[in-house]
């Protein structure tokens, strides 16, 4: 039971969202209109005319041709890390830039990327058989055919040639080691067949090495990724027989980034450590193929019937093994350097060009990668065009602007990664947000990030149109949320959740894991950040393939190239904001809600683990209460000098000491010493899970302590999160004593 003084907490909390959302930073409804708000978070009245109007001029600048023209250009050929194409993508991104009038350059960086020498794959026992390891042509997509395509892998597989009898153990996660177990089936020795799905493919080695096994095969199953789903490509857009997910193995819940620089930015000439000592390269080899191929393989398997729920969609019985079916693996890889091609833009600011307003999608793909990652960068470039052409109309940003097109993403977020951690000194003390995005659908809006923006990301999208109808992009994914289920799962809402959507004023983001290049920002800089795009509508069942094309993309994706236009809008209205904000948007509401919710989280999981002895809370709760607190009293502040909405800014006092305090704030939840096992990680509220990968974990700390029955790890890590949250408390309470000076 909790303590008498702390039981009132949700009520407090719910106070503090009506204060917040209604108080301080009206909500008014708007869409794409030309009249302007009343006011917008953090503008004056005057401030909010200006703002809108520029803000509507970028907006109609943006045009689906073009998005179209740049897809089709930087999609004609293989670009993956160290090809000639992603090098001349980087070069042809940089001219673009310096066409729109904005100063650019590229940064490089040289990183270890892996690629095959051999790749084998047979079985020797009962019968032979050889995969074919080979996704073919497609007659009606020229692209399947294009030279320098990379071979079907996982990079950072260890070498190897090994031979062993075959298990089937599901997805391949902790919880399929347990349920083997209980069948009586050991790993140890053998060469372990996974599905994709359920965690991020690295987990899958990590977890079968960590039982003993030598190899590791991973397939796409029909009932995940292909014919189950739908039609197959070309008829329809899902995985076809021979499709195959590429993709890095690297263990990144321990760091992302160049295996051989840890922590430090791999320039020319850095210090690098041996591979040999790397703690994130797999320590045995690992290869994809298709359900094609892995049909022969499961079809000789014997042994226990696999339980129902590890039943895929192959037209055959699904035994665990091991035995009578023996598969020899032979992989080799050239383990060489290549050279990144970072794309950096910037956009002076006029008032703060020392507070930076970082955007970012990367421009490296694993073949031709029209769906990923060129649907959203080409959003990212007409954004770019619109905000040159804003410069020669005359507007001008009073934060500076940089607008970053990475490479090497899909490796290890390397670009992003080693570009933090060179400048992470320079970050600290300048970077105000980052903004991400990465492949783009149709749909409704997807919005993850920080939840000290969360408020902010919900007031922009209510002003933005939803291209497909007349309503904003707020509204549609509310009602999409509604009758469409949740999470993006045909699955019905609760009652509770029901109850909470229509009640809430702001739709809950979501909380960010990893997978793509705000890791860095957010986990290791303490960089509060978001993440944009739109999907839900469609099939998709081409990632990480050769049928990644402009073909496929064009045919069913966002065809018209509308989704990516209103990305270009929501994303520039984001970043014009915020570099323009005479307060920045940050607010702290809808944050105490949220850890309050994962508070309760971790007392409910708690419960299930049976620890040793009761779990004390209290610590947490307390820390909780602090910061709902202190956001409430921060919110009356502003609602004191915001009558009507329209912020009085000639009473805000020293607003460049202020906006930094409140920037600030999302480096108050990090801890020097990182997360246990993983230093690098330094987030306490937001982390891929250890055994999730792209998955979050949120007050990761604690929850795998709790989850991996640590006890002895739960209170340091309890206290950890305490005195974060309270240094929280206390750098709201700095900013809310500056507004307090009228």
């Amino acid at each position: 039971m909790n303590p008498p003084r702390l039981r009132n907490l949700s009520g407090i909390v719910a106070s503090l969202l009506i204060i917040s959302s209604q108080a301080a930073y009206p909500v008014t409804g708007r869409t794409n209109r030309k009249e302007p708000a009343k006011a917008l978070m953090g503008f004056s009245a005057s401030a909010s005319q200006s703002e809108v109007e520029w803000e509507q001029k970028m907006r109609a600048i943006p045009k689906p041709e073009l998005l179209r023209e740049y897809m089709k250009r930087l999609s004609a050929q293989p670009h993956h890390v160290g090809s000639d194409y992603d090098r001349s993508n980087a070069e042809w991104i940089l001219s673009k830039f310096k066409e729109w009038g904005l100063d650019a350059h590229i940064e490089n960086f040289d990183v270890l990327f892996p690629t095959p020498i051999d790749r084998a794959l047979e079985l020797v026992e009962p019968a032979h058989f050889r995969a074919q390891l080979k996704e073919p042509v497609v007659a009606e997509d020229s692209n399947s055919g294009d030279a320098n395509q990379l071979p079907t892998y996982n990079a950072y597989s260890a070498d190897g040639d090994v031979t062993g009898s075959l298990v089937y153990v599901n997805y391949g996660v902790p919880a399929d080691y347990e349920e083997l177990a209980k069948l009586g089936v050991d790993v140890k020795g053998k060469i372990v067949i996974a599905r994709y799905g359920a965690s991020w493919r690295g987990i899958k080695p990590k977890v079968a090495y960590e039982h003993g096994a030598i190899g590791c095969i991973i397939y796409s199953d029909p009932r995940d990724d292909g014919y189950f789903q739908g039609d197959v490509y070309p008829k329809g857009p899902y995985r076809p027989e021979q499709g195959v997910q590429r993709g890095s193995v690297m263990d990144m819940p321990v760091h992302p980034g160049d295996p051989l620089t840890p922590g430090w930015g791999a320039v020319k000439g850095a210090r690098r450590i041996d591979r040999k000592d790397s703690d994130v390269i797999m320590k045995i080899p690992v290869l994809p193929i298709s359900y094609g191929d892995a049909l022969p393989l499961l079809k000789a398997l014997e042994g226990p019937v696999a339980p129902e729920a590890w039943r895929g969609a192959l037209p055959i019985t699904y035994h665990v093994g091991s035995g009578p079916a023996k598969v020899h693996l032979k992989l080799s890889f050239d383990w060489s350097l290549h050279t990144l091609y970072d794309v950096i833009a910037t956009i002076p600011g006029i008032t703060y060009p020392d507070q930076w307003v970082i955007q970012g999608n990367h421009h490296d793909g694993w073949v031709n990668g029209a769906d990923d990652p060129i649907s959203g960068l080409v959003a990212e470039l007409e954004e770019a065009r619109a905000l040159g052409d804003l410069l020669k109309q005359g507007w001008h940003p009073k934060r500076t602007i940089i607008l970053c097109c990475w490479d090497g993403e899909e490796p290890a977020l390397l670009g992003s990664t080693e570009w933090v951690e060179t400048h992470m000194d320079e970050l600290n003390q300048k970077a105000v947000a980052y903004l991400n995005s990465d492949s783009n659908g149709k749909g409704r809006l997807g919005m993850s990030g920080s939840h000290t923006l969360e408020h902010f990301m919900n007031e922009v999208a209510r002003d933005i149109k939803d291209p497909k109808s007349d309503k904003s992009l707020w509204e549609t994914a509310r009602e999409r949320q509604a009758g469409g289920g949740r999470r993006g799962r045909e699955t019905p809402m609760t009652e509770e959740e029901r109850k909470e959507l229509n009640s809430r004023p702001d739709l809950r983001i979501g909380a960010m894991g990893s997978g793509s290049d705000y890791t860095p920002f957010i986990q290791h800089g303490g960089i509060a950040s978001m993440n944009t795009g739109f999907g839900g509508e469609g099939g998709g069942g081409v990632y990480h393939s050769i049928y990644d094309s402009f073909a496929w993309y064009t045919r069913f994706a966002d065809t018209d190239f509308q989704y990516g236009r209103t990305l270009s809008g929501y994303n520039g209205t984001l970043v014009m904001r915020l570099a323009d904000a005479e307060l920045l948007p940050f607010e702290f509401g809808d944050l105490a809600d949220t850890v309050n919710r994962y508070v309760d989280e971790l007392k409910r999981l708690a419960k299930t683990q049976q620890p040793p002895q009761e779990l004390s809370f209290q610590p947490l709760e307390a820390a909780a209460k602090l910061v709902a607190e202190s956001a409430t009293r921060y919110n009356q502040a502003v609602a004191r000098i915001s009558p009507g909405g329209g912020l009085e800014s000639e009473k805000l006092k020293d607003a460049k000491m202020l906006n930094e305090i409140l920037y600030k704030t999302e480096r108050a939840l990090t801890n020097d010493q990182g997360l246990p096992r993983r230093p690098w990680y330094r987030h306490l509220l937001y982390a891929p899970g250890f055994y999730t990968g792209y998955g979050v974990k949120t007050v990761p700390g604690v929850r795998e302590a709790i989850e991996e029955k640590q006890w002895a790890e739960v209170a340091p890590q309890m206290s950890r999160v305490s005195e974060a949250l309270t240094r929280l408390a206390s750098q709201i309470d700095r900013a809310t004593s500056m507004l307090a000076r009228e």
